[in-house]
């Protein structure tokens, strides 16, 4: 196949994925590392004096085509997979991961950095350039530029080695997710689920040729089942086939890559000059070192564990009562909490989900962004997707100005990866006077519709969206002038905020009176209803929070210190949520061996990031709160300085711009009820 007719060498805006073949992947990847080491080896040839110009703006705006075809292989990998992709992704890993280490190791490189960092301080640079500045010379010395050449050697060894782990514990993930099927014939064995649920089962079970129901280990059809069904050992089975999943001891079993994958990390961090994985990764975080992140989930933890032991001996004393349980188990936790809390508030799902059909909630979140940020959105046709799943929008401003491409994938599949996320096919900079905008992407993973209802969202899938879309905005909105800097290329610990801060709205009359109709009656959601979902979004609050707080600690136990010793992964977690447990431990089941935010994506000693962030985002609620939540001027402030800034400066002087004062805990310890 000639170079000259593969679509990815072509200089393509908008992805074309109509015209991608599995086959024209690798030989792209092959021809465009190869441009971006030309642009290396033109910057390093220069024979003038380095600047700031030729060396450190040159090396950020190369690479744009290896980019590209990376953006759009790895998002297919995640949302629309196939053996082939898989098997590419394994060749080509490798090839990307020795090309990164190639320009990081790169001696006369790093040489013409260093001697522009030595002088920065007389450059004349703008604080954007400073932070570029900055940001290129930390990530070759934090990356092994000044190491000797043996262990430079090593390190390519690491590197190469954590690229096709990361991959492997993915794929088994996946393919675990897909081989589980609980197939019902009995609809008996349904009782307590609701009407919608059952049409999804049956649905399932038809698109697999089977009579009956099915029920899969996808977000959408597990959550229902676990909420509703009465059948307590059906249950029971669905939750330790969820909780064991890469923990079997077959093929897909990743204990082993846990362990290597920690030990690989605590080695490369050791070689570069770092006590763990945890003081490397926190060295450019807002945390800045794993004591502080310690310090900061214990505290919340002492906060939080109080109320969260009342929550469940509240809802232990309910299932004794309810139905003569004594021991309350891991399969029993939804299904009574979700009657408890129709019992309190006389409020479930089911009730909720009339209101809000997919499309009404899409429209919802679009008015929310128009209302605060002037935003439009024209679904368009004339755009490539790579499924038919796949909506593209148009955004545009107030006067009509051309701001992002949006696409949006909603809905499970065989292909895709559980979960859901933001993520971009090409990226926000400003070139030779010319502002390219970005072309951002929400995947998602929501109820999908039936033959005889359209997709109705949970209320939790509801927050979702708006999570992601808030994460899409930052993306969207952003207007910087390097690529290396904008939209979510931020601190971990800051990146949460815009989407955090977007779930609020969602609780809100003055937003859900614009999107939450009735799909049949068009009907807008009645207040009681809107005052349940208030009074109800503290409850278990002590419980969610010890939950993600023991996500947090169990990331910082295995990576915030050596783990050579660590030989049995299931031990070590139930050592590590010895803390935070409150269900009784199932022998069955592991956390670590299906927890892709820390082992397969970037979230490794930072999920802690998602209460920092918390922290961040109910403050700067408050401050629209105060001001009234649709208030111009502060989404204004909250544009200009945090969704447009991307990482340009430190985050706590762009928040302390925007709110003016550093966030106060307060207003999420009110939030969550647990101070008054």
């Amino acid at each position: 196949m000639s170079l000259t007719s593969n679509p990815l060498l072509q200089d393509f805006n908008e992805a074309p994925f109509n015209t991608i073949k599995d086959e024209h992947f690798k030989p792209a990847f092959i021809e465009a590392i190869q441009i971006n080491r030309n642009e290396i080896d033109a910057i390093t040839n220069n024979t003038e004096a380095p600047t700031f110009q030729n060396t450190i703006a040159a090396l950020d705006y190369s690479g744009q085509q290896l980019d590209r075809i990376s953006s759009v292989f790895f998002n297919l990998n995640s949302a629309e997979t196939s053996e082939a992709i898989q098997k590419i992704a394994q060749e080509v890993s490798p090839l990307l991961t020795a090309f990164s280490n190639d320009v990081t190791l790169n001696e006369t490189l790093f040489e013409r950095i260093k001697s522009i960092y030595a002088q920065k301080d007389d450059l004349d640079l703008s604080v954007e350039e400073k932070t570029l500045l900055e940001k290129k010379y930390k990530s070759f010395a934090r990356n092994g530029a000044n190491l000797p050449e043996d262990k430079k050697s090593r390190l390519r060894e690491i590197d190469t080695a954590l690229a096709k782990l990361k991959l492997s514990f993915g794929e088994n993930i996946l393919a675990e997710t897909n081989s589980y099927e609980l197939h019902l014939t009995n609809e008996e064995d349904l009782a307590g689920v609701p009407a919608s649920a059952k049409e999804a089962f049956a649905a399932e079970a038809a698109s697999r040729d089977k009579e009956g129901w099915v029920v899969t280990l996808d977000y959408p059809s597990y959550i229902p089942f676990m909420k509703y069904a009465d059948n307590r050992e059906l249950r029971k089975e669905l939750s330790l086939a969820f909780g064991s999943k890469a923990f079997k001891g077959n093929e897909y079993d990743n204990q082993k890559n846990v362990i290597e994958i920690v030990n690989l990390r605590h080695e490369r961090a050791q070689l570069l000059g770092y006590e763990t994985h945890a003081h490397f990764v926190l060295e450019e975080r807002m945390a800045q070192t794993p004591a502080k992140v310690k310090d900061f989930l214990n505290e919340l933890l002492e906060k939080a564990k109080p109320a969260a032991e009342r929550e469940f001996a509240q809802l232990e004393n309910f299932a004794k009562t309810q139905d003569g349980i004594d021991a309350l188990q891991k399969w029993d936790g939804s299904y009574y909490s979700e009657k408890l809390k129709k019992e309190l508030f006389n409020l479930d799902d089911e009730q909720l989900k009339p209101y809000f059909k997919l499309e009404n909630v899409i429209n919802g979140v679009f008015e929310v962004a128009t209302r605060l940020f002037g935003l439009q959105f024209e679904q368009v046709t004339d755009v490539d997707v790579y499924h038919k799943d796949v909506k593209t929008y148009r955004v545009t401003d107030v006067d009509g100005k051309y701001i992002s491409l949006f696409y949006a994938d909603f809905h499970p599949r065989k292909g895709k990866r559980g979960g859901a996320w933001m993520t971009s096919f090409k990226g926000q900079k400003i070139e030779n006077g010319v502002n390219e905008r970005p072309h951002i992407s929400n995947v998602c993973n929501f109820t999908p519709s039936t033959p005889s209802k359209p997709s109705l969202l949970t209320f939790n899938e509801v927050t979702t969206l708006f999570h992601e879309f808030g994460h899409g905005l930052h993306g969207m909105l952003a207007n910087t002038t390097y690529p290396s800097l904008s939209g979510t290329s931020v601190y971990w610990d800051f990146v949460e905020l815009p989407s955090q801060v977007l779930e609020n709205w969602c609780y809100e009359k003055e937003a859900l009176e614009l999107f939450a109709t009735h799909y049949e009656t068009g009907e807008v959601i009645p207040m009681e209803l809107v005052q349940k979902i208030k009074d109800a979004a503290t409850f278990q609050e002590g419980m969610q929070t010890l939950r993600q707080l023991s996500f947090g600690l169990l990331d910082m136990s295995w990576h915030g210190q050596d783990p050579s010793n660590i030989t049995d992964v299931k031990a070590f977690e139930k050592e590590a949520f010895g803390n935070t447990a409150l269900y009784p431990d199932t022998p069955e089941t592991c956390m670590s061996t299906a927890f892709a935010h820390i082992f397969q994506g970037g979230y490794s000693s930072g999920y802690y990031s998602y209460k920092w962030a918390e922290v961040l985002d109910a403050d700067a609620f408050e401050y629209f709160k105060e001001q009234g939540i649709f208030n111009k001027d502060v989404a204004t402030k909250f544009k200009d300085h945090v969704l447009s800034k991307g990482g340009t400066e430190d985050p706590m002087t762009l928040y302390k711009r925007f709110r003016g004062q550093e966030p106060k805990p307060e207003a999420l310890l009110k939030r969550a009820g647990l101070i008054d």
